[in-house]
């Protein structure tokens, strides 16, 4: 069902905006900012599907190649720490490239044979190393953020750690909220406040009332036009129950409820409230926009440095694939050099070592 344009709400002066009341024009611009966050949220939307496909079907494989070629690579590294005439810093530099690796593939794997091969060249244990650590950040988090995350948090999960940490937050603050004693002037800041989201909820109502009296769909016999009614009155419903008023101002200039001097003539104490609702509506959208790079950095883990925006993310996720496929190309080269001692050890000197710390560095 094709549906009709949307007609842009605003208020139109009789000789320009120069007559417009300072809340008559804070209207309009509220509702061109909402717009314009609107085009900016449907961007995100629209971007992130064909993203989706194609990181699935080209990335996502690469990165498994690029995995089961770096577990080619320890277990050459492992082979080639047993030939005799090794020095012992090219034993040094072997046991560092695989302790590096193999970490890196326990992370990304949970394979138990790359477990066996770090705890070996590391002089350590993976397990107990990983337990350690989230104890410290369990420890970290339990001083910076002055909370008792308690002894039963799930350490072996940073996702758990964080999650405990935020509750035990949220409860700490009502427990203070539900101690202090609210003020007089608290008790009527908040009196007001409720009477004026009142206030608002009644001017919303009063519009969704209004459109669903006139295009209810039980009321009407006609088929086709039941059928047009009910998405006109989904599309009210979907307005109502998110609070917004600039599609239900919409719905009514479309179904010719209300026309361009009904707009221009609405009362200023309104208006006023109208201004509110919009305002909120527009923080709305901006947590939406907000929600929505943040969702696809975590889907996709992108790090919160690295700047994106729907115009650049397809162009990048190229650039990704690229770089992806040279590393393979890199890492095959690498394992050719195994198949001849003299090219392997010139390999191992010219090969740069992983950081201690990070081993996002290492070559292959």
């Amino acid at each position: 069902m094709t549906r009709t344009p949307v007609k842009t709400v605003s208020i139109a002066g009789s000789h320009g905006n120069a007559h417009l009341s300072k809340v008559q024009k804070a209207f309009n611009a509220l509702i061109r900012q909402i717009e314009k966050k609107r085009a900016q949220l449907a961007v995100w939307e629209a971007a992130i599907p064909p993203f989706r496909t194609k990181h699935a079907t080209e990335l996502v494989p690469l990165y498994e190649d690029v995995l089961d070629l770096q577990v080619k690579m320890v277990h050459a590294l492992d082979r080639a720490a047993g030939q005799k005439g090794l020095t012992k810093t090219e034993r040094r530099r072997i046991a560092l490239l695989i302790t590096g690796l193999a970490g890196t593939l326990v992370t990304a794997r949970d394979d138990a044979k790359m477990k066996a091969i770090y705890n070996k060249y590391s002089q350590s244990d993976y397990d107990a190393e990983e337990t350690a650590g989230m104890a410290g950040m369990k420890s970290l988090l339990e001083d910076v953020l002055g909370v008792d995350l308690g002894e039963d948090a799930d350490i072996r999960s940073p996702e758990a750690v964080l999650q405990r940490a935020q509750e035990e937050m949220h409860a700490q603050r009502t427990r203070f909220d539900a101690k202090r004693k609210k003020s007089a002037k608290q008790i009527a800041r908040e009196a007001r406040q409720e009477a004026d989201d009142q206030r608002l909820r009644q001017s919303i109502r009063q519009i969704y009332r209004k459109l669903v009296s006139v295009f209810h769909p039980d009321r009407e016999p006609d088929p086709r036009e039941r059928e047009r009614k009910t998405a006109l009155m989904q599309r009210a419903n979907q307005a109502y129950e998110k609070n917004n008023l600039l599609q239900l101002l919409e719905l009514q200039l479309e179904l010719e409820l209300i026309d361009q001097a009904a707009v221009n003539t609405i009362g200023e104490y309104r208006l006023k409230d109208y201004n509110r609702i919009l305002q909120g509506q527009l923080v709305e959208l901006d947590q939406q926009i907000r929600g929505a790079e943040r969702g696809f950095r975590e889907q996709f883990g992108i790090s919160p440095y690295v700047g994106v925006s729907p115009e650049n993310i397809m162009r990048n996720l190229s650039d990704e694939i690229m770089a992806t496929r040279r590393t393979i190309r890199d890492i095959k080269k690498d394992l050719l050099a195994f198949e001849d001692v003299r090219a392997f050890r010139t390999w191992l000197r010219s090969v740069p070592l992983p950081n201690t710390d990070d081993f996002s560095d290492v070559p292959f």
